[in-house]
């Protein structure tokens, strides 16, 4: 998933994955359904640069997401938005059966 996979407005699942070390997805996205709000650009991957390995380019893209689905009815005001800037492989399509 180095390359531009995702258009903006694509509907986006981020991994739901918990690996140890140095990562560069927040716990509190992984799992979550967001929407592509934009390509970035490809860059090295960070997660291997923080050991010094070899780092294959990702593209980096932000994400939004809604309150509700971060935080359900935890969330403070329902209608607002995070975004959050998460590299390709980090990023599947989104579940057809998942409504936003």
């Amino acid at each position: 998933m180095g390359s531009g996979l995702f258009a903006a407005g694509a509907p986006v699942r981020i991994r739901k994955l918990m690996p140890p070390g140095h990562v560069r997805a927040p716990a509190y996205i992984r799992g979550k359904h967001g929407t592509v709000e934009r390509v970035i650009a490809p860059f090295k991957n960070p997660e291997q640069l923080a050991y010094g390995l070899p780092a294959a380019e990702q593209m980096l893209y932000r994400v939004r997401f809604s309150a509700t689905e971060l935080w359900g009815d935890q969330a403070e005001n329902p209608r607002d938005f995070i975004e959050a800037e998460v590299y390709a492989h980090w990023i599947e399509p989104q579940d057809p059966t998942h409504a936003t």
